[in-house]
């Protein structure tokens, strides 16, 4: 098992239960790494003092926080953890929303919360009673020197939990929003026909990163000596003039055959009995 980001209590009322996070997803793809153009050896980015122009160890850095131009104070990482937070190590839950409540705008990360031996039990009665209910859980949270808001959920028997970015991190576009326009009735039947049409239950297994795999087959090329092709390039999408008559060329690309088209393709039994005596 991959090591946990983090480990401490969950309390819920005056019950508590040791718990551990792990990260639930990352962002995986082939890197490069930089080389010299002339020589192709790998560049080495080195810390450099622009004062006396002086090569630094790692063990040369402090960290500083720059409240003038060019001024800074130093901070100390023994004096961060004096001012960490409670919740640098006891996640208490705060309250109780409606999971249709949360925009997802405000989700940033995904853990898996897994209990320790002693916290199986009240584990299993929290995830068991959130998933009996339309509720989520709402805590607090410190970790990588941030306190996070986050958010608990049950799933597949366990519990998720979901740092979240606060309100003020949350950008506003100013002209985002419902366009001034008048939408006909007629549109947006067919509207909810192409949906229907296209309709599907979720499987994230139907999708991949095709970019990536263009990439890998591109350096596969290069290693066999072979020539880069270039793959097929999008059409030029012409602006839409007439939205009903694209709305229907598009149900009418999707649309899938009735039952009744189905039955009238399949043979009848005689017919089906007929074909195989001939045969």
């Amino acid at each position: 098992m991959a090591a946990s980001v983090w480990s401490g209590y969950l309390t819920f009322g005056l019950i508590s239960m040791p718990v551990r996070l792990f990260s639930g997803a990352r962002s995986s793809g082939i890197s490069f790494n930089q080389l010299h153009r002339t020589d192709h050896q790998r560049v080495k980015q080195q810390l450099i003092c622009p004062l006396d122009n002086q090569v630094l160890e790692r063990s040369d850095i402090v960290k500083g926080y720059e409240y003038r131009k060019g001024e800074y104070v130093i901070i100390d990482p023994e004096e961060i953890k004096k001012i960490e937070p409670k919740t640098a190590k006891t996640m208490e839950i705060l309250e109780f929303v409606k999971s249709s409540e949360v925009d997802p705008v405000y989700f940033e990360s995904s853990y898996y919360m897994v209990p320790e031996e002693a916290g199986r039990r009240p584990y299993a009665l929290l995830t068991k009673a959130l998933e009996e209910s339309e509720y989520v859980a709402i805590a607090k949270l410190t970790m990588h020197t941030r306190e996070y808001t986050v958010f608990l959920r049950p799933h597949k028997g366990g519990m998720m939990l979901h740092t979240m970015y606060y309100a003020e991190e949350v950008r506003e576009v100013e002209s985002f929003g419902a366009p001034d326009v008048e939408i006909k009735d007629a549109e947006i039947k067919v509207a909810h026909q192409l949906i229907e049409a296209l309709a599907d239950e979720w499987d994230p297994e139907k999708y991949h990163d095709t970019f990536q795999d263009n990439l890998k087959k591109l350096i596969e090329t290069k290693l066999e000596g072979g020539e880069v092709q270039a793959v097929e390039q999008p059409k030029k999408v012409a602006p839409m003039v007439d939205l009903m008559a694209a709305l229907k060329e598009s149900l009418a690309q999707t649309k899938k055959p009735a039952a009744s088209e189905k039955v009238a393709q399949m043979p009848s039994r005689n017919q089906a009995k007929a074909k195989r005596g001939r045969g």
